[in-house]
């Protein structure tokens, strides 16, 4: 027999049934009532009422407390397993099992780590009818992982292009959660343009301006130990187009220009995922995510669609600007193949992600407790679903089924155990184990072999009162084993009651659906089963109903009077009632001007606050009523001035004359409320296809109260009219009487029929259907004709249901058709449909495009030529050529490098394409393929072709060291990028005068295989300015500049103050040295004066001080030369005398005399004549300083040296 609650029938049946638990109140299924006398014999198998989850994890920072209730008769004692052995708490003093429970608390608080404690925990409750187990608790610890050290380079974009900022937080438990924000912890703006993925990354589909800042930070936040980590701060710096080509234009000659153009607006492609396919795996139940994220210009919008099928309307949502797609409490149903596409106006792309959804095990039907008497037969099902299908294992006690003792009354049948003449000693627990590669259920359902004779739980005499016309019910909660059968009787002599006026419930309650005066009386429940009978009586008093014979009236009263509300109850006489006044739902004001007698609530001196709702609230102790009034408070009444409204809606709507296609409607007007009426709007609802939605059908002028009004067939009309005024438009009028058209044929067919293929085999004809009230009648659907264009066959035709979609198979690769889709319906066809033109599927091309030519325009571009393919052989819609070309081989080293393949494609029929962007020098190969809806063609074999020489860029480095009285030592490393064979170097070099006019510029030619070359016969004491550049057989290479200076003849500068900390000597003015005491100490003064003043040079340098320069880059075309560091001869720093903006230090230049193209941001050495632009490391623009192209060196005696200290000294001596 078994044992469950059972839901409240209409009947009790009398036959042999399970023994059922049965309670006043329903409580949980399969449980033995808690009643304290029953339980003091009765006995009970262990039952797991609770425990810690499956996957546990823990706080290491707080104690480990492992849950595991159960409760049973005898009281179950408990025990632990740890990885499948057991589990000895006496031994460990941190672990403590809670008194009365299985419960382990380990205390980690005062000693011990969370970690050693890691593993999986099962429990387990037992007493002498069996043992329940609990579910394997991994016990596990959290983890929230400091980030690891990270130098994260400034990053510097041009505007439009793409970007990806990597989060990639430490690996946490459980994981943690991600957010970008600023320093300010400010969350970041987020857009169609940028947003977060799912992986935690930033995505920029195209950088602005705006987009520059120092902080993009991205958090991650570990709830389980409410700890927050953050990723070192990343810098972004977004040049405008504007900015970089003046500085490119400024410091780049025009052979060395490399495009510092806008990203030009482009197509999308897919910043995640990879590729044009993908797989999502998601199990039954969850969430599923799928993302899509693309980059381009404009920024691309993304829609989804899920190929053969629709969308689930209630579980699907969009997030993240529609680049997620989440579909909640997934099923199998849900799996197949979903499609993302990401669009703008140049173009679209898609992705189509396969989504396969699998399952843990689910119940279907969890084993349920038994209770069995001796002798009588039960079973217990164990059926769980899964994909992969679960499989099921059955232990007894804890011990697996196959190796527990034999018990002759069960029978294992797969999901299924039967028992058979079950004996007290065929008492056990019964574990269920569904389980498959993606989790397991374990379910405890116990056999308790019983034999109780019957017992009533009610209390005896139990006394029920109903008030007359309510139900009734009267509870007999009992007990057996076996299960009992319950009458009912009314009296001491009665007869059983049976189910004509009652109602008897299988939890023993006898229900009066409507009790009268008569149901009065006593009421006997029994209880018999085979081991005995029970009974108990209770008694039923129905009582009068409370009524409010005389209820509060609205009122309108004027501020100052008095108000007074009536209110009479009439109630049962063995009933004592209370009466209670409410204002607007809420107590009376605690005010003297309200008063409450036994009838009536008086309000005197009335005011406008007292005005709202009064509630007379009548209650006993079995019912409730009540009663409310309006209280409206007005002034004294002016004279009345005229009431302008809308008007009162129309009423009285009547149809006449109804024929199939029209009908008269007639109305009343309402009031007009002192505005004429205008104009009357009548509009229909159809309420066999559009319920509860109204359209507009016609309008008639504001003094007609009729219309005749056109139909169409199949619709079940109803009709309401509003009027309208020059104040607005009044409420519709209710609605009239429906109106059901007759059917006739389709009037039209359905609109946007195409074809088009999705396979090489097939042709998909689409068209938009019919809606219901343009079916005109009932049984709609379509007749879909189809033939070739070109052939003579006849025309194909199939009768389809009311869909949007019909699929002919086996039609040859990519041939027109001519379609037609005509409406029909029970009534007859539709008029003779259009035609459509439409083709059947595409496939790959089969021929590669012939006689591919390849013409070197000049050393970066290249044009290609190529035959078309025949129209035949590409079996699609030419979509275009697409040219595949590689770098193969450099020219000038001769040897191999990693190829990167790269791909232009040109649109439409075109036979000819241009390739830019080539390194001069090199050997390219390429291939052509011709491109369809399907996708791209063989290729053509491959054409290799060779790019002239180019311009070399500038040396890379330009070194003066070893200066003498007349020569210096140039050296230098060749250019990075020579773009052929360097043929030779050229170098130009003038002198500086101390007044900072150049000298005449002397030119020599230098063999290219030198890196090293002495220049002699200079003048001592002398600066000169370099121009060096290298130079191939198409022309010279950029330059790179230098200063140096000779070393100081000591005997011409005897008696002029030595040069502080420099080691070389500028020029200066000549002065005789006199013997006289008085140009003695008038030198002497000067001296003095000299060394105060690079003192006081000194100390402002250290404090960020900056030396004008703006009067002499005005007097100067040239401003070539910077002021000298005293103490090694580099160059200072300075600043713009108007805006004052200091140069970064470290800026200068080595004092090694070493100037590196890629290490020379910061000098102004050059300023404006022949450096390429250089950036900082913040991603400033050093070129902006002159926003001028290098010039060629001046002939004349122009001076371009700004002043330094140590010249203004010379000047002043």
């Amino acid at each position: 027999m078994q044992l469950k609650i059972m839901p409240a029938k209409k009947h009790l049946s009398a036959g042999s049934v399970p023994l059922i638990l049965f309670l006043c109140q329903m409580i949980r299924a399969l449980e033995v009532p808690l009643d304290p006398k029953l339980l003091e014999d009765l006995v009970q198998p262990p039952t797991i009422t609770q425990q810690s989850p499956k996957d546990y994890i823990i706080d290491p920072r707080e104690n480990i407390v492992i849950q595991c209730e159960a409760k049973g008769k005898p009281p179950p004692s408990f025990s632990w397993t740890r990885n499948g052995t057991h589990f000895d708490i006496d031994k460990d003093p941190l672990v403590t099992m809670k008194p009365g429970s299985g419960t382990l608390i380990i205390n980690i608080m005062s000693e011990g780590k969370a970690e050693t404690y890691e593993g999986v925990y099962q429990c387990t409750a037992r007493n002498e009818r069996g043992a329940a187990i609990s579910n394997n608790i991994v016990v596990r610890p959290s983890r929230s992982p400091l980030w690891t050290k990270e130098k994260l380079e400034p990053i510097t974009l041009r505007n439009g292009q793409s970007l990806v900022l990597p989060c990639r937080p430490p690996v946490g438990l459980p994981p943690a959660i991600i957010f970008w924000m600023d320093n300010s912890f400010q969350r970041l703006p987020q857009s169609e343009r940028v947003s977060q993925g799912l992986n935690g990354d930033l995505y920029f589909s195209n950088v602005l301006p705006e987009d520059t800042r120092e902080d993009y930070i991205c958090y991650a936040r570990f709830n389980h130990t409410q700890t927050i980590q953050q990723k070192q701060p990343i810098s972004l710096k977004v040049i405008s187009v504007d900015e970089l080509n003046d500085t490119i234009a400024a410091n780049l000659s025009d052979t060395e220009f490399y495009g510092a153009k806008s990203s030009k607006e482009r197509p999308p492609t897919f910043l995640t995922p990879e590729g044009n396919a993908s797989h999502k795996e998601e199990l039954r139940g969850n969430v599923l995510s799928l993302e899509c994220i693309a980059e381009g210009l404009p920024t691309p919008i993304i829609y989804w669609i899920k190929e053969d099928g629709t969308l689930p309307i209630n579980r699907t949502f969009y997030r993240n600007f529609k680049k997620t797609l989440q579909i909640i409490h997934v099923s199998e149903e849900d799996s197949g193949n979903y499609q993302c596409i990401a669009k703008n106006a140049l173009g679209a792309i898609h992705h189509t992600i396969s989504v396969t959804i699998k399952a843990a095990p689910f119940w279907i039907m969890a084993p349920q407790n038994l209770v069995l008497s001796p002798g009588e037969d039960g079973t217990l099902i164990c059926r769980a679903n899964g994909n992969p299908k679960p499989r099921i294992d059955w232990l007894t006690n804890g011990v697996p089924i196959e190796i527990a003792s034999d018990d002759p009354s069960r029978k294992i049948d797969g999901d299924t155990i039967i028992f058979s003449n079950v004996q007290e000693r065929s008492s056990a627990v019964y574990q269920c184990n569904a389980s498959n590669e993606y989790g397991y259920l374990l379910a405890n359902a116990f056999v308790n072999v019983l034999a109780e004779p019957p017992r009533i739980l009610t209390s005896a005499n139990t006394l029920y009162q109903v008030i007359a016309n309510r139900p009734a019910l009267l509870d007999c909660a009992f007990f057996g084993s076996p299960l009992p059968t319950i009458e009912w009787f009314k009296g001491t002599k009665g007869s059983a009651l049976h189910e004509d006026i009652y109602v008897l419930h299988e939890n023993g309650t006898l229900e009066i659906p409507v009790a009268q005066k008569d149901s009065t009386g006593t009421y006997t429940c029994v209880a018999r089963n085979k081991l005995g009978m029970a009974k108990n009586e209770v008694h039923l008093e129905i009582k009068d109903p409370t009524r409010i014979i005389k209820q509060p009236e609205n009122a309108v009263v004027q501020r100052g009077s008095q108000v007074s509300f009536e209110c009479k109850v009439k109630h049962d006489h063995s009933l004592i009632p209370s009466v209670l006044w409410l204002k607007d739902d809420g107590e009376l004001p605690s005010d003297e001007r309200f008063s409450v007698d036994k009838d009536h609530l008086v309000v005197t001196d009335v005011n406008d606050d007292d005005g709202g709702t009064y509630t007379c609230v009548a209650n006993t102790t079995l019912d409730s009523v009540s009663a409310s009034a309006e209280l409206k408070v007005v002034a004294p009444p002016p004279t009345p001035a005229p009431v302008y409204d809308v008007p009162n809606p129309p009423f009285d709507l009547e149809l006449t004359n109804q024929l199939d296609k029209s009908v008269q409607l007639t109305w009343t007007p309402g009031d007009d409320n002192n505005s004429p009426i205008t104009t009357f709007i009548i509009e229909y609802e159809d309420a066999m296809h559009e319920a509860g939605l109204w359209h507009h059908q016609a309008e008639v002028s504001g003094t007609q109260t009729t219309a005749q009004l056109k139909l169409s067939p199949y619709v079940n009309y109803s009709f309401r009219v509003m009027a309208e005024n020059s104040i607005g438009r009044s409420s519709p009028s209710e609605a009239s009487e429906q109106y059901l058209t007759k059917a006739a044929e389709p009037d039209q067919n359905p609109m946007a029929v195409e074809g088009l293929g999705t396979e090489p085999d097939n042709l998909v004809i689409t068209w938009k259907p019919l809606n219901g009230f343009e079916s005109n009648g009932p049984g709609l659907q379509y007749k879909v004709s189809w033939r070739q264009k070109d052939g003579d066959d006849e025309w194909t035709s199939v009768v389809v249901a009311n869909v949007s979609k019909y699929i002919v198979s086996g039609t040859p690769t990519f041939v027109p058709y001519l379609i037609k889709v005509q409406a029909l319906n029970d009534v007859g066809f539709a008029p003779e449909p259009a035609v459509a033109m439409g083709h059947s599927g595409e496939d790959l091309p089969m021929v590669a495009p012939g006689n591919v030519r390849v013409s070197v325009v000049n050393s970066t571009l290249a044009e290609v030529h190529w035959d078309p393919v025949p129209l035949k052989s590409i079996r699609g819609h030419l979509q275009g050529y697409r040219i595949y070309y590689w770098k193969a081989q450099s020219s000038s080293k001769r040897s191999r490098r990693h190829i990167e393949k790269k791909i232009l494609t040109f649109q439409g029929t075109k036979t000819h394409g241009m390739l830019p962007g080539l390194e001069p020098y090199s050997h390219y190969s390429l291939n052509v393929r011709v491109v369809n809806g399907k996708g791209e063609g063989p290729a053509s074999p491959d054409r290799g072709f060779h790019t002239p020489e180019g311009v070399p860029s500038a040396p890379s480095s330009l070194k003066i060291t070893n200066p003498t009285l007349d020569s210096l030592t140039l050296e230098w490393n060749p250019p990075s990028h020579p773009n052929g064979i360097l043929t030779e170097y050229t170098l130009k070099y003038q002198p500086i005068n101390s007044t900072h006019e150049l000298g005449p510029l002397v030119d020599l030619k230098i063999p290219a295989n030198k890196t090293r070359w002495i220049l002699k016969n200079l003048n001592f004491s002398t600066r000169y300015k370099f121009y060096f550049y290298a130079q191939t057989s198409a022309g010279s290479g950029s330059q790179i500049t230098e200063e140096a200076i000779t070393t100081v003849d000591e005997g011409k500068t005897a008696g002029i103050p030595p040069d502080v900390g420099a080691g070389k000597a500028m020029a200066s003015r000549q002065v005789d040295i006199a013997t006289q005491g008085w140009f003695i100490g008038l030198m002497c003064a000067v001296a003095l004066l000299i060394l105060i003043l690079l003192i006081v040079c000194f100390i402002r340098r250290n404090k960020g001080g900056k030396y004008p320069v703006k009067e002499k880059e005005d007097a100067h075309a040239d401003p070539e030369i910077q002021p000298m560091k005293e103490d090694d001869g580099t160059f200072g720093e300075y600043s713009d005398a108007e805006d004052h903006k200091p140069l970064k230090k470290g800026s200068r230049t080595p004092s090694d005399r070493t100037v590196k193209k890629e290490d020379s941001d910061d000098s102004l050495v050059d300023y404006g004549e022949g450096v390429n632009g250089q950036f900082n490391e913040d991603g400033s623009f050093i070129g902006q300083y002159s926003g001028k192209k290098e010039k060629e060196p001046a002939e004349g005696n122009e001076s371009s040296e700004a002043p330094s200290p140590v010249n203004a000294m010379n000047s002043f001596v």
